[in-house]
């Protein structure tokens, strides 16, 4: 698949913690993830998908998936920072850490595209409903684009298909700061509850 400079230059727009990422070879590919991506699926920029951890789960009172995916990334980058200065030991690879927080649900485009759930809900016997889960499309889409394993790993592990792997140092603050982000908002009350 070709990706467009807009669709990339789209990601950057929504995802400005990307240039946090050192390792310029790293940030590409991250961007090229988000890109192919929202390329397989009826989206055309992160800002359009629904904020929530599932397509069946409370979404938040605003915002959208940028907003989750910064949100994560800000907090996994603070965890990461604020242990490694108590810590000096703690072997966080920071942009490894950036790049696994930004793809963490790079395979939310194809599980919450709207296109695939009317025709997963219209056969569930066909392929399943859905057919995949964004963690295992998020790894498919890290590997497609030559990220690296460790960022594949987490995009695969960091829900609770996690709880079948043993995590790695830098999917295990992903894991947590995921978990933060929803828990903090639902409890602050800006989740929206039937």
């Amino acid at each position: 698949m070709q990706i467009s400079e807009e669709l990339r230059q789209s990601v950057v727009r929504s995802l400005p913690e990307v240039n946090e990422i050192g390792d310029e070879t790293l940030r590409n590919q991250v961007i090229d993830a988000w890109a192919y991506a929202l390329g397989k699926s009826s989206f055309t920029a992160i800002d359009e998908i629904r904020a929530s951890g599932n397509p069946d789960t409370p979404p938040l009172k605003r915002g959208t998936q940028t907003h989750h995916i910064r949100g994560v990334t800000l907090l996994a980058m603070r965890i990461g920072d604020e242990l490694t200065e108590m810590f000096p030991e703690l072997e966080v690879d920071r942009d490894l850490l950036i790049a696994c927080a930004l793809c963490h649900d790079v395979g939310k485009p194809w599980e919450f595209d709207p296109e695939n759930q009317a025709r997963w809900r219209e056969s569930p016997t066909a392929a399943g409903f859905p057919s995949i889960r964004h963690p295992g499309y998020g790894v498919h889409v890290c590997l497609t684009v030559g990220l690296p394993e460790a960022v594949a790993h987490t995009a695969g592990a960091h829900s609770g298909e996690g709880e079948l792997v043993v995590r790695s140092l830098e999917n295990t603050i992903v894991h947590h700061a995921d978990y933060t982000f929803w828990r903090v908002l639902d409890a602050g009350g800006l989740l929206e509850h039937a």
